[in-house]
């Protein structure tokens, strides 16, 4: 068993890196190499501007390169509980910036001739509890309105034709979402911006941001310095750096995932006849969808904890035995890779984009961050050029979360608050 992403192990890693020091004057400094920084790097440097990329360790080497190889529209939490507390017209509009977003991804893909094995299979939501069918059954009532017009609700007796096990109650479509490799979306989209003229550069985390008399921002690197006009956070949970403002507003969540050995097609037709993205509505949420050379891929939280090797092997073990649970056929299954990742969870499980005090930036994607990344990253560039309309979170303000400070001590609680959540509901 590999302690390493499936994802970065299938694909080829982007070798046009700048391997110089980080000098120079620049337009845009962007900091972050994961799907936002490189939509954006992308978008600016189709517009002209000159655009350097600072990453800290590899190219999507964080969430964007350690997820599940989901590209799902929608909301995290319920439609008809978003409806509840943001209102009909704001969450139509948050849901169909979600749509949009899966179109960006595509309409990318497309124009920069990337090959990552992109496919519309849609995304099953399945309830872990009757109660929880109810609740997709409301939220679908609204959703077919306006927000969503293809969703389909599927009852319990219609649930095998989509996945092989009798443990859920019923579930919800979503057509619109989609998949794909994202160590070859990564590698994809380093390639379009270096092709742009984009200047990129790993293993250079950025340590130091100072305000230049108004007009620029020096940002320090171990490996040298720049200037630029203006930049572009694409950060996520990053623990590097001077982004305590930021990092008080974000909690790292680990989450974890296993890739089973190649499954035959037979078995594959058994387990996920639809070969949708599927999801379910816990807390500890578990999820699965087939790679692109016919394995199981299974995640979820498992344990609310960081992502270290030794995590990673604890968690991998509860996989494990949720997969079992799930798809009993699997019990003499090989595992051939095992690891984790951080998400960068809000408050509120909604993204955050804007600019502050001269610095613009992109994050909180709370697990969603494949399409909304990709989306932003395109957005932010029409910010930074002056749109600042197209930002579809800028009127959310941001509080800090209280007793946050940036070590997640209260991890352990939280975890058990929702794992009584998931008992009693």
């Amino acid at each position: 068993m590999k302690l390493v992403p499936y994802w970065h192990d299938t694909a080829p890693r982007f070798q046009g890196c700048e391997t110089g020091p980080v000098e120079g004057d620049y337009d845009v400094a962007v900091v972050g190499g994961g799907f936002t920084g490189l939509s954006a790097a992308i978008a600016l440097a189709r517009k002209g501007a000159s655009v350097v990329l600072l990453e800290a360790d590899r190219l999507g080497g964080c969430a964007s390169g350690r997820n599940g190889g989901m590209c799902n529209n929608g909301f995290a939490q319920d439609y008809a509980g978003m409806v509840g507390k943001l209102g009909a017209e704001t969450s139509l509009r948050l849901y169909q910036s979600f749509n949009t977003a899966v179109d960006t991804v595509e309409t990318l893909i497309r124009a920069e001739n990337i090959d990552c094995d992109f496919q519309r299979v849609g995304k099953l939501k399945m309830a872990a509890k009757p109660a929880h069918y109810d609740k997709l059954a409301r939220s679908h009532e609204l959703m077919v309105q306006g927000a969503d017009p293809d969703a389909q609700l599927v009852s319990r007796a219609e649930l095998g034709a989509e996945v092989g096990t009798d443990r859920y109650f019923g579930g919800l479509i979503f057509p619109h979402a989609a998949q794909m490799h994202m160590g070859k979306y990564v590698h994809g989209l380093a390639s379009a911006a270096a092709r742009h003229g984009a200047h990129l550069h790993e293993n250079s985390p950025v340590t130091g941001i100072r305000r230049l008399n108004g007009q620029a921002h020096r940002l320090t690197t171990p490996r040298g310095s720049v200037n630029a006009r203006q930049v572009l956070l694409a950060t996520g949970t990053s623990a590097v750096g001077p982004l305590s403002w930021f990092r008080r507003r974000i909690v790292p969540v680990g989450a974890f995932l296993i890739v089973t050995e190649p499954l035959s097609r037979e078995q594959l037709d058994a387990l996920v006849p639809g070969r949708r993205n599927a999801t379910d509505t816990r807390n500890f949420v578990s999820y699965f969808r087939v790679t692109p050379d016919n394995r199981l891929l299974f995640g979820g939280r498992a344990r609310f904890a960081g992502s270290n090797a030794r995590s990673d092997v604890k968690s991998g073990a509860i996989l494990r035995r949720s997969m079992v649970e799930i798809f009993p056929d699997l019990a003499n299954t090989r595992i051939d890779y095992c690891w984790g990742g951080m998400v960068d969870m809000t408050a509120d499980r909604l993204p955050r984009a804007g600019e502050r005090e001269g610095l613009f930036y992109s994050m909180g994607y709370s697990g969603h961050g494949t399409q909304m990344a990709t989306y932003m990253g395109q957005i932010m560039a029409e910010v930074m050029d002056g749109n600042t309309t197209a930002n579809p979170w800028g009127d959310f303000d941001w509080p800090a979360i209280p007793g946050h400070f940036g070590p997640t001590w209260f991890l352990p609680f939280v975890g058990a608050y929702y794992k009584l959540q998931d008992y009693l509901h």
